[in-house]
């Protein structure tokens, strides 16, 4: 896998981790490009940092959701449950939380 060359290794891991994990949870190929990226939100109410993941589908579904935690933290019962992977599908022009 490609990374930036100063990726921190336990950054690197927790990319790894939570790419598998999405893998695995809704049960996607191994060809199937998965997007984890942390996001800072300096709005009131926001988390200071969170974990978007998004994946794509036969018919270029995009599937999309955010953990409100900092990628380190992250573990794989933050996850979403597998049938509700359907419902994680990003509509065109509808930005969700």
């Amino acid at each position: 896998m490609l990374r930036r060359w100063n990726e921190e290794p336990p950054r690197a891991e927790a990319l790894d981790r939570i790419k598998q994990w999405t893998r695995e949870r809704f049960r996607l190929a191994h060809d199937t490009t998965i997007l984890v990226s942390e996001i800072a939100c300096g709005l009131p109410g926001c988390p200071p940092r969170e974990t978007v993941v998004a994946f794509w589908t036969g018919s270029d579904k995009r599937h999309q959701f955010r953990i409100f935690k900092p990628l380190e933290q992250v573990v794989e019962d933050d996850l979403p449950p597998f049938w509700l992977k359907n419902a994680l599908i990003a509509l065109d022009g509808f930005e969700c939380c």
